[in-house]
């Protein structure tokens, strides 16, 4: 191996590291983010506009993805698509302030929400002692890190590439890179493990890491696509399998 990499195993030990995604791969976003939107819109009075609970939620999210995308593209900082959310979902042109404000009050609630995944910890623990590990998400670092604190296992990962920081986010191949450069491992010494097939498990086979979708679903997956679990249950022993990642048996 080239002294790019001085901590790197050689290629017949397989998979030294796992990096994680963490929203709804460890930590349960979607259920935080839509419990909290209901409290919020109910608390403002404007849950009433909807025709149901389900109505409110999707609209909240498909809201929220369209200004996190415009952030993740450069086009608004972090405190910015936030403000362009609240003023979205409340229907009204507050100065930033209020925007602020406004959003703070979902931040409590969607905090309040924060629960890992039962399955999350379980499979870090049993993980704990053949890999190392990290994490590389598009969303903020200081909320990522706020996160994983708040649920007990900040200190299982050594490290946190966030895309505000990398200036890069997933899908793209750069991102992965500079996850696997901040491990000093390359990229076919590392899984990552993430809740989307395309911008996770797809993305990082492209990058020469070894992609694994988080399936919670269940959804039957076609004929070309990426390696699969449904539960982190699984990955511990997908990851020992030594056909599947080059180990000698």
């Amino acid at each position: 191996m080239s002294g790019r990499y001085p901590n790197a195993i050689s290629g017949d030990r397989g998979i030294a590291a796992v990096l994680w995604d963490v929203d709804d791969t460890l930590f349960d976003h979607s259920g935080a983010e839509r419990l909290a939107a209901l409290e919020h819109l109910a608390s403002e009075g404007l849950l009433e506009r909807y025709g149901s609970e389900e109505e409110a939620a999707a609209h909240w999210h498909e809201v929220s993805e369209a200004y996190v995308r415009r952030y993740l593209d450069g086009a608004l900082t972090f405190q910015d698509q936030r403000r362009e959310r609240a003023r979205a979902l409340a229907g009204r042109a507050f100065t930033d302030d209020e925007a602020d404000a406004w959003f703070g009050g979902y931040l409590g609630a969607y905090q309040h929400h924060w629960r890992a995944f039962p399955d999350a910890v379980p499979a870090l623990d049993a993980l704990a002692a053949g890999y190392r590990h990290g994490v590389l998400s598009n969303n903020a670092a200081f909320q990522q890190d706020q996160k994983l604190r708040a649920l007990g296992i900040r200190d299982r990962f050594e490290v946190l590439a966030c895309a505000e920081e990398l200036g890069v986010a997933k899908p793209a191949a750069a991102a992965f890179h500079a996850a696997c450069a901040a491990l000093d491992l390359p990229p076919e010494a590392v899984a990552y493990v993430g809740d989307l097939a395309d911008n996770d498990a797809r993305a990082a086979d492209a990058a020469g890491l070894t992609g694994i979708w988080l399936d919670r679903s269940g959804t039957e997956p076609g004929p070309d696509g990426p390696m699969r679990i449904t539960s982190l249950a699984e990955l511990p022993a997908l990851l020992a399998e030594p056909r599947r990642f080059g180990r000698a048996a």
